[in-house]
């Protein structure tokens, strides 16, 4: 089968070899656990737990604050500590609870309502999906319920699970299809019960045969309405519109869901939280989060509890080889945040701690645009990114709406191009922002 693609992207340093083949440690935390209110799209969780109250693992201690929201479940056994404002990678604080960890990890029974999967109708399974605060893992946080129950699921022909993992530096997603696969598969068996008109597909880069080679193999003698596609390496192969375009010749813009094409998409990890959710009873409150770049010791995947500290995190790799790293990052190195402190929680949506020796980009400065174009050539939003960062700069938000400024997908490849380093990416994403704060008035 040929590789699919889609027009434009970038090749940068993948940085993978440091733990793609490292296999999954466990971790769990020492200290306090902490549980922002807000990880997920949508209305923040509202607190069931008051301070001085004892939590056991996998109890809820904040329920979903609305239809776009999603519950949060303990992941230590303890006290409640306190509920308070506290820093989260997006640098800002957030209320959150706070759980004084006894380092027992006394679960709660997550077989009580477990049903065989055959005798469950479609609405029990999206139930058990909006129990278990099952949310998008690969960073967007959008709740999974939400995202499986569109206008006209009638209308629905695809479910792409994205295996490309696309970004630099992160094999979360690798180590959990070649350590998990049968719970890869099984996720999206689960979701295609709920869409009876559609077909399943593992999409996942050539930059990993053996993932590929095992996952077909799964498929081919467990499924007839699921296969793996093999996609070129590229980046960003993984960003949501590129991936239904490589995998179906449709085309989404800024103003459509995936729906409206008749597709879903979801996230390895979002697939394994289904699968255990469902299958097992259990609640999302691990995660498999990648530690890594030049100033770890020991790069590492860890499946880790969710509220784990950062800092904790990195002490187990190794901590820094030889002092403060110049850059730490809250995902990778594309698409992820720039942190200051490392005093702050894991949530639904970490997918990587990377941290660097050198800071490459604040060396860079910025300079004027020379009209090359390479902007252009690499952009998978198919807009004119040095064009669109000049008409924000001047304020000229309506020429730059005029000219499809919302259709940028942020992914960072005009930056990474850009002979002038100019900031392009961060200039149209601050406009495109205050654009929708707009609307949203």
């Amino acid at each position: 089968m040929a590789r699919m693609t889609f027009r434009g992207g970038i090749h940068p340093y993948e940085g993978k070899e440091l733990t793609e083949d490292k296999p999954i440690l466990d971790y769990l935390p020492k200290g306090d656990v902490v549980f922002p209110l807000s990880q997920h799209i949508g209305a923040p969780a509202k607190p069931l737990v008051k301070k001085g109250d004892s939590v056991l693992v996998g109890q809820r201690i904040a329920e979903a604050g609305g239809f776009v929201s999603a519950h949060i479940h303990s992941s230590v056994s303890g006290k409640v500590k306190c509920i308070e404002s506290r820093m989260t990678a997006g640098g800002t604080k957030v209320e959150s609870i706070v759980i004084e960890n006894d380092g027992e990890y006394q679960t709660i029974d997550f077989k009580e309502h477990v049903k065989p999967l055959d005798e469950m109708s479609r609405d029990e399974i999206l139930a058990a999906i909006q129990d278990a605060g099952i949310v998008g893992m690969g960073g967007a946080g959008f709740p999974t319920h939400v995202k499986l129950s569109p206008k006209n699921p009638d209308s629905i022909d695809h479910i792409i699970v994205n295996g490309s993992e696309c970004e630099p530096y992160l094999t979360s997603d690798y180590r959990r299809m070649m350590e998990e696969p049968d719970k890869v598969l099984g996720g999206l068996a689960i979701v295609l019960k709920l869409f009876p008109q559609a077909k399943g597909i593992v999409a996942i880069e050539d930059n990993k045969p053996k993932a590929i080679k095992l996952l077909r193999e799964k498929a081919a003698s467990s499924y007839t309405n699921i296969t793996v596609n093999k996609m070129k390496t590229k980046y960003p192969e993984g960003a949501e519109r590129q991936l239904i375009y490589a995998n179906t010749g449709r085309y989404i813009n800024s103003s459509m869901l995936p729906a409206d094409a008749g597709c879903i998409v979801h996230n390895i990890d979002t697939m394994v939280a289904i699968y255990d959710a469902v299958v097992e009873g259990i609640p999302l409150f691990t995660r498999i989060v990648t530690v890594t770049g030049d100033a770890i010791v020991n790069p590492q995947n860890y499946r880790v509890r969710l509220g784990t500290s950062f800092q904790e995190l990195i002490e187990e790799a190794g901590g820094y080889k030889n002092g403060e790293p110049a850059k730490i990052i809250a995902g990778g190195p594309m698409m992820g945040k720039a942190i200051f402190t490392t005093d702050i929680p894991l949530v639904k949506g970490s997918s990587a701690i990377l941290c660097m020796q050198e800071d490459e980009v604040a060396a860079c400065e910025p300079g004027n645009c020379i009209r090359c174009g390479r902007c252009v050539s690499v952009c998978p939003g198919r807009v004119v990114p040095a064009k669109l960062a000049d008409l924000a700069e001047r304020g000229k938000i309506d020429e730059f709406v005029a000219n499809d400024g919302m259709e940028c997908c942020e992914c960072g490849c005009c930056s990474y191009v850009c002979p002038a380093k100019r900031h392009l990416t961060q200039t149209i994403s601050a406009t495109r922002k205050a654009v929708l704060a707009s609307r949203k008035k």
